[in-house]
């Protein structure tokens, strides 16, 4: 066993039940597996936010995932649609989205004496994320960082441990492909989720399409340029047909977060 292993299994083994906000991304699929492991089946829940800025589909994959490692599993519904706040997209709106979410799964760590974990690696840490913040403020914990973890030290555990999502492309909110400033509508967010399925259906399985009224630009690992330059009457018919005006594709390619350059 690697260090970085015990290091994880030391970590989670501190909590007697946890009660993990599970995304299906390899952050908290790793997290809830450890917890499976060092707490046993019955000392652990995971628990996924199911809401309009879920992409289609990723319900059931966390559930998939959960009943491969026999975890329990329940999806919530989280309110952030009901919060102005989120809506209104400024700076802090990842507060209020992770503030919803603990809403909606203490009640169930309440029930059982379970602590709230979350899937941040030490890797997190360096960006802006005020989600981090408000679930801190709420008590939740971050084993992965208890345990010294980066994304590194994520996928390869991950990979050693027989995870299925150990080299899966990160997969943020919905919300995040919108610019600070612009209001977030499930109409909006549902747009972007036909428009990046269109691209998945192309083969582009890491990819974001960030919103920018009616244009739609287009992120891609720069190694797959070429193959979307290839594609472009593909990808531009696919994604005009969801109601995009304009298609672009960025030439500085996929960068994970890039619209909090803005903040600067």
């Amino acid at each position: 066993m690697s260090s970085g292993e015990r290091a994880l299994l030391s970590a989670v083994a501190e909590y007697s039940k946890l009660v993990v906000a599970f995304s299906g991304g390899v952050d908290s699929a790793l997290l809830v597996v450890a917890a499976r492991k060092a707490l046993g089946r019955e000392n652990v829940h995971a628990v996924t936010a199911d809401s309009a800025s879920l992409a289609t589909g990723e319900a059931e994959h966390c559930r998939s995932i959960t009943d491969r490692w026999d975890i329990p599993w329940t999806a919530v519904a989280t309110g952030e649609f009901d919060d102005q706040r989120y809506l209104e997209n400024n700076a802090d709106r990842c507060f209020w989205c992770k503030s919803a979410l603990m809403d909606a799964v203490e009640p169930i760590a309440k029930d059982s004496g379970a602590h709230v974990a979350l899937g941040v690696n030490v890797d997190d840490l360096g960006d802006h994320r005020p989600g981090q913040e408000a679930a801190r403020e709420r008590g939740a914990v971050f084993p992965l960082v208890e345990a010294g973890l980066h994304k590194s030290d994520v996928r390869q555990i991950a990979k050693h441990w027989g995870i299925e999502v150990w080299d899966r492309p990160a997969m943020p909110c919905l919300s995040s492909r919108i610019p600070y400033g612009t209001n977030v509508t499930v109409a909006l967010v549902s747009r972007i989720d036909r428009a990046e399925a269109a691209m998945r259906a192309l083969g582009f399985s890491d990819v974001r399409v960030r919103h920018y009224q009616d244009t739609a630009r287009i992120e891609v690992p720069t190694n797959e340029m070429e193959r979307a330059i290839e594609l472009a009457a593909h990808i531009d018919a696919d994604v005009k047909a969801v109601g995009y005006r304009y298609v672009t594709l960025d030439l500085a390619g996929l960068r994970s977060g890039n619209l909090n350059d803005a903040l600067a």
